[in-house]
């Protein structure tokens, strides 16, 4: 059951890595105007608009024409990876 946690927390740790270079690129990309048709764009949209939409519909943040939405989701992912994934690794680890 050790390993199994630990791998899961792994696992979850990765994703959420990945999912963060995702957003912030996502974020960057958005700063220049990109073709809506292009397919990396298209991907990027696809996979952070249902997160930052969630995020826009419990906490309206935007200033301007600036969406804060990828720095919550930013902080959600960091706060995800020092509270679950620790803590699944310490549990695995019998700590």
């Amino acid at each position: 059951m050790d390993y199994i946690l630990i791998g899961l927390a792994k696992t979850i740790d990765m994703l959420l890595s990945f999912y963060l270079i995702v957003v912030i690129i996502s974020a960057v990309i958005s700063w220049v105007g990109p073709d809506p048709y292009n397919p990396i764009v298209r991907f990027l949209r696809g996979v952070t608009e249902p997160v930052y939409l969630r995020i826009r519909r419990i906490i309206p943040l935007s200033i301007g024409y600036v969406d804060l939405s990828p720095i919550i989701v930013i902080a959600i992912i960091y706060f995800l990876k020092y509270a679950l994934v620790m803590n699944l690794i310490r549990w695995g680890s019998g700590y």
